[in-house]
């Protein structure tokens, strides 16, 4: 099934998705093949829960399961600090196939925690 055409969406869903970041790029929304859905990204933010040191995230869209584009690159993240990757001034859309991946420089140091809607 194809993407739906958003100007005659029939239902609309909220969601929120956390995740525990490790150095292996894993996605953290994921809108599957023939789902009939278009995904909305409308936040991401992350977090480093270690108490001294820095991490760095990496964020992609990865295309179909086959190509990765780097929405942020090695962004460091303060110690006890959040940054703010995805917010409501920029647009990100999940087609079928494609995922929102995050990937950490240390495991066990960032968390992930994107606002999305299911649109269909």
């Amino acid at each position: 099934m194809a993407n739906p055409n958003i100007v005659n969406v029939t239902t609309i869903t909220g969601k929120t998705a956390g995740q525990a970041i490790t150095t292996s790029p894993t996605a953290i929304v994921t809108n599957t093949a023939s789902s009939g859905k278009l995904l909305k990204i409308n936040s991401l933010y992350i977090s480093n829960i270690n108490g001294s040191t820095s991490a760095d995230v990496t964020v992609d869209v990865y295309k179909a399961g086959t190509t990765a584009y780097r929405l942020a690159y090695l962004i460091t993240v303060p110690a006890k600090s959040t940054v703010t990757v995805i917010a409501k001034d920029i647009q990100v859309y999940l087609e079928e196939s494609d995922s929102l991946r995050l990937t950490a420089s240390s495991s066990s140091y960032l968390e992930g925690v994107c606002s999305y809607e299911e649109i269909s």
